[in-house]
Parts: C-alpha cells; structure tokens; sequence
C-alpha cells in the first residue's frame, strides 16, 4: 500500500513538474508571440498601404493590363511572404534553416520549371519594353500574322490563313521580330522586267502613273523608279513607292495589276522563260 501512495505521489509530482516548465515556457513565449503578432497587423497593414501605392502607379502609367495584374499579385506575394517568415522567426525558429529550407525548395522548383520561367521572363520583357502589342502584324520565329493575344508565358499570332499559332515568349524575347505596324507607313517594291526591245522611259512613265492613280500610294515620299539590272533576257526596273499601313496590300495589289495590264496596251513586253523543242528528222 505504502508502495503504491509512493507511486502514485511521483507520478503527481512529474505531471507537475511538466506543468510548471510549460507555464515557465509559454510565459518567456509570451512577448515573442506577443511581438509576433503586432508585427503581423503591423506588417499587414504596411502590405495593404503599398500595395494600394503599386497600384496607383500602374494607373498612371501605360502599362499592358495583363502585367499590372500580375506585378501586382507578384508584389503582395512576396511581401507576404516576407512578413511571414518575421513572424515565424521572432517565434523562435532560426532563420538559417528556415533560408536552407526556401532555398532548396527554390532550386528543386527553378531545375523543374526552368523552361516555364524562361517564358515567363520573357513575357515580362515583351510586356515591359513592348516590341509589339495585339493587332500588330508581325514576323517571328517563321511564323507571320496579327498579335491575338500577349500572355506572361507566350503570345498567340492570327496568321494569314486565320490559324492561331502560339509562340513561346522565350523565343520571342531572344529572337529576332519584325514589326510591320510600328511605323505608320510602309515602303513597297515592285520589280519587273521588260524586253531589251522595250522603251525603258516610257515603261518608267507607265508606273509612275500607277502610282499617280492610286489613292493608296502617297505622294510624300514620292514614288521613283530605277533600273535595277540588265538580266540575261530583261531589263529590271524596280519601283519604289509608300503607302499607310491599313492600306498596303490594296495599293501593292493595284500596282501589280495596273503593270500587267498597261505594258500590255503599250506594247511592253515582260520576257518569261521559252523553251525552244526540235525534233530532228
């Protein structure tokens, strides 16, 4: 019996000892949580106030809607995640480890994704700096049409033949991109050859009169015509005129037809290839 009371009492005194080191153990927790928690309303609230600031400066500045959407969610992420590793350390976990942690969590994430995140900085590039913008027409990585739509992780190009081709941002950043709509005007070419038979002055007056015709060909930069070469069957004349943007292709159109059609009133001939056949007896 007397062993029994003697258990019983150790056991009483163990649980209080437990007791007694967790209330002295939460009483020195007590300012470290209590500071924990003014730096999380604190912390909180200053988040709040720049992100309110960030978004204030987008407004003001002309930036593409999809990435002011995402700095700004980028922003208060991290600042979120700033805050909570203050407040996890203040609590008594060591900053080293918690950096080793995020750290080796980082690179396994970086190796992992490493292709996403070079589209990724390159769709902020393209957002930033703005080579192009949607419905711009434009020539890169071998595919050609209208910007549909610029993403963070690739941009999508209406082409020609209305298929929608998506192009990964990262080859767009580190390629090499024209951009037919960044300047309002266009220049066009036309080559054509004539038969060395042919009047070049008055086959230069057909096509500066095209030119003159055409609502769609401007008369500053005024069109001009050369001889670009005497070929093996030809002479090249290369006409040189400007049109606006919008208009290009029809101006290009007309001139091409108008060529054809008053060379052939005017007696002009356009040599093309002739294949002489003999057949011996």
């Amino acid at each position: 019996m007397s062993s029994l009371s003697e258990t019983t009492t150790q056991e009483l005194q163990n649980y209080q000892e437990y007791i007694d080191k967790g209330i002295d153990w939460a009483l020195s927790m007590l300012p470290h949580l209590v500071l924990a928690v003014v730096i999380f309303i604190v912390g909180y609230w200053v988040i709040r106030f720049i992100n309110k600031m960030v978004r204030r400066f987008f407004e003001k500045k002309d930036y593409d809607e999809t990435l002011e959407t995402f700095l700004q969610s980028f922003i208060s992420i991290a600042l979120k995640a700033i805050l909570a590793v203050l407040v996890v350390t203040q609590l008594g976990v060591k900053t080293s480890s918690l950096v080793a942690i995020l750290g080796a969590a980082g690179l396994a994430i970086g190796l992992a994704l490493q292709g996403s995140l070079a589209n990724f900085a390159g769709g902020v590039l393209i957002l930033i700096f703005k080579p192009f913008k949607v419905g711009d027409w434009i020539s890169a990585q071998g595919v050609d049409g209208t910007v549909k739509e610029i993403s963070i992780f690739n941009t999508k190009l209406n082409t020609f033949g209305n298929q929608v081709a998506i192009i990964p941002n990262g080859q767009l950043s580190n390629g090499n991109i024209v951009n037919f709509n960044m300047e309002d005007t266009r220049r066009g070419k036309f080559d054509v050859g004539i038969g060395y038979g042919s009047n070049i002055k008055k086959a230069k007056e057909i096509l500066l009169g095209i030119c003159a015709d055409c609502p769609d060909v401007l008369t500053d930069p005024a069109p001009e015509v050369y001889v670009g070469g005497l070929g093996d069957s030809s002479v090249d004349l290369s006409l040189r005129f400007w049109a606006k943007n919008e208009a290009f292709w029809a101006a290009n159109f007309y001139v091409i037809e108008q060529a054809k059609l008053r060379f052939d009133d005017a007696d002009i001939e356009i040599p093309f290839p002739q294949r002489v056949v003999r057949q011996l007896s």
